[in-house]
């Protein structure tokens, strides 16, 4: 995995969309101002993730498999036995919801728990054959997909937003572990202050 190196301006430096940035939408009815919301970054993000998801559940119809099922199968196919609670956290779900998304993997007889060794309050994840052999097809289905989203950018290009959008996201989680320690410190500050009274 790449690593990068982030200097702290890198971590605080507001960003600022340029107020002349504008584009339109043209309805059926007429044309949609969009003003500066395709020059935010958030914005632009989430207009490529529904394009993207969209494509992704029409590749999908047949499997009946939504994005974040297709990488618990993944994910578990990595990493046999590996604890549910660990693999909710590495994919980002909160817990009540990869409980959920759990029990529908088991239920359609493509995933399975069991009690994880040396910790039985616990449960270990393993894909059933049935779960493996829709995993090869689904594998199959997802190159086909990336290919799609990906066809408008040359190979170079599809590193440079990977790269590009891992920094994104360490800086927006090394600037949450600062604003977190400075909350901590903030707080320990001020029960000391009171405690000293």
């Amino acid at each position: 995995m790449q690593k990068f190196r982030m200097k702290k301006s890198d971590v605080t430096r507001p960003h600022s969309p340029p107020e002349t940035a504008s584009a339109a939408i043209t309805t059926e009815s007429r044309s949609i101002e969009l003003g500066p919301l395709p020059r935010l970054l958030g914005y632009a993000l989430r207009r490529a993730q529904v394009a993207v998801f969209s494509d992704f559940m029409m590749a999908f119809t047949e499997l009946d498999l939504r994005p974040a099922q297709f990488s618990t199968l993944v994910l578990i196919d990595a990493n046999p036995g590996c604890k549910q609670s660990d693999a909710a956290v590495a994919l980002g779900i909160m817990q009540p919801n990869f409980v959920a998304l759990m029990d529908e993997l088991e239920s359609r007889g493509l995933a399975q728990r069991t009690p994880a060794k040396g910790d039985r309050r616990s449960h270990a994840l393993i894909l059933t054959p049935k779960g493996k052999q829709q995993l090869k097809k689904a594998s199959a289905a997802v190159v086909e997909h990336e290919a799609r989203v990906t066809s408008a950018l040359s190979p170079a290009e599809i590193e440079q937003l990977f790269a590009m959008l891992g920094r994104i996201e360490l800086s927006i989680a090394a600037t949450a572990v600062l604003d977190a320690d400075l909350t901590v410190t903030t707080r320990r500050r001020a029960a000391a202050s009171a405690g000293g009274r």
